[in-house]
């Protein structure tokens, strides 16, 4: 596989916490979006145990320009320098991986499960589905905390304004922490809160990201509810 040098263009907060990095998009570097890539520093000050590579889901869609990833800062030395990182900063790229993508031939609604950082993929896969100017229905459940911790959260909202067949829900966890307000849902995300919006639960194709606890809640939730395993599709985000 193939590995790409490329700089960094900007660094934008996106939430508290949690930054978004553009790089150049190599000419040659071909994704589908919900894929992730190998990023990795080239020679730096300093490292640990964890070594000086990470793997990252590109937020940003296939028709944008720039290369994106987004991730929570830690106080790791990866995290030090990637955060510490100024315009035109190199590192090694390599991919595409992974296969949590829209199937082109299948026209089920999808249901989309996620929260924190999880969000990353679904960021690539809605956007590139409102480009494409998808006709299938998608129904976007996301769950944070407080309106504070949630990555892209206004630009998926004001989504639905233009991208009809998208509709997003949003529900935060901890309101009682939040300094701003809030009229969405409340609470974890439930099969009650999913039988809300969606009449038939054995209709659509279900796509759940993030950390493996919440990723295992949601598949058992569905499970439970009479959702074949065909229908759903998941990633575990590791380590972020």
């Amino acid at each position: 596989m193939a590995v790409y040098r490329t700089k960094l263009k900007e660094t934008r907060e996106v939430a508290e916490r949690t930054k978004a990095f553009f790089f150049e998009k190599p000419k040659d570097f071909i994704f589908t979006a919900g894929q992730f890539l190998e990023l990795s520093l080239i020679d730096p000050p300093e490292t640990d145990e964890k070594g000086t590579s990470r793997f990252f889901t590109i937020a940003s869609a296939p028709f944008e320009k720039d290369l994106m990833i987004a991730t929570r800062m830690r106080d790791s030395a990866f995290k030090r320098i990637l955060g510490s990182a100024q315009t035109g900063f190199e590192v090694e790229i390599k991919g595409p991986f992974g296969s949590l993508v829209f199937e082109k031939n299948d026209t089920r609604p999808v249901v989309i499960l996620t929260g924190g950082i999880g969000v990353t993929p679904f960021r690539s896969m809605i956007l590139q589905a409102y480009h494409e100017k998808l006709a299938r229905p998608i129904f976007f459940f996301f769950s944070n905390r407080r309106p504070e911790d949630a990555p892209f959260l206004e630009e998926l909202t004001k989504l639905q304004d233009v991208y009809k067949n998208y509709k997003c829900i949003h529900t935060m966890t901890q309101m009682e922490d939040s300094n701003m307000s809030w009229q969405g849902e409340t609470g974890y995300i439930t099969i009650k809160m999913v039988k809300k919006y969606i009449q038939n639960l054995e209709e659509p194709v279900y796509y759940i990201a993030g950390p493996p606890v919440m990723v295992g809640a949601m598949r058992t939730m569905l499970e439970e509810a009479g959702i074949g395993t065909s229908s759903i599709h998941t990633e575990d985000f590791l380590g972020y």
